[in-house]
């Protein structure tokens, strides 16, 4: 069971990291004018998005200083979750045996 419950939340923080990488990708797209938030579609992934990472980001911001036009909490994020899958997953599996 408890086995279980890790590799649900490797496969959860797999989704984050993919998450995060779309949504820098597009901001990059978006920021340089290659794709167009009027489009209907581009807006609903966008807004989408933002709604699945905004409670991610939320407490790095308020704890990280303003850059400016630089944000680095979705970076800080993703070293989170690389610590998580391999530091602290394994280490609780091994625990667990």
């Amino acid at each position: 069971m408890a086995f279980a419950l890790l590799e649900t939340l490797m496969i959860l923080l797999n989704v984050a990291w993919w998450i995060i990488i779309v949504q820098a990708i597009l901001s990059w797209l978006i920021a340089f004018n290659v794709i167009n938030t009027s489009n209907d579609i581009v807006r609903s992934i966008w807004i989408a998005l933002d709604k699945l990472t905004e409670p991610l980001y939320r407490p790095i911001r308020r704890v990280m200083p303003d850059l400016g036009a630089l944000d680095l909490s979705p970076m800080v994020v993703l070293l989170i979750i690389i610590i998580l899958q391999r530091a602290v997953v394994p280490a609780l599996a091994q625990s667990m045996m």
